[in-house]
């Protein structure tokens, strides 16, 4: 890997962290604080963005794909995040909002990758 593209990646991956951050904080409050949409929202958009880039193929050429896919997504989706929410939950005893959290979020980001894989794969010509 080129030095140049280890840096784009980084500094990828940080742009993503702010912006997964900026619309936690604007998403979240929407719901008074009780259930992570923000977090949501983010991993769902993040997980149909890298399907959209996967199903492009090689209509996209592999720099981009490295800086958006593994830099700007990698920053902005978070798994981690997503436990720390479902298990802060489930502490509270508030069991549905856990489930739907962490299996929602599985479900919809699942859904939300092969719409992507599939619209990429139309826009390429597939």
């Amino acid at each position: 890997m080129r030095p140049w593209l280890l840096l784009v990646i980084a500094v990828a991956g940080g742009l993503g962290a702010g912006l997964r951050y900026w619309l936690d904080r604007l998403l979240t409050p929407s719901t008074g604080g009780r259930f992570p949409v923000g977090i949501l929202v983010v991993n769902v958009s993040g997980s149909f963005v890298l399907g959209l880039l996967t199903g492009l193929g090689t209509a996209i050429a592999p720099e981009p794909a490295l800086a958006i896919g593994v830099g700007l997504l990698g920053g902005y989706t978070t798994f981690s995040t997503v436990s720390v929410e479902s298990v802060l939950l489930a502490e509270q005893r508030r069991w549905r909002d856990a489930a739907a959290n962490l299996f929602g979020t599985l479900a919809l980001a699942v859904a939300g990758a092969a719409l992507g894989i599939a619209a990429g794969g139309w826009i390429a010509g597939g």
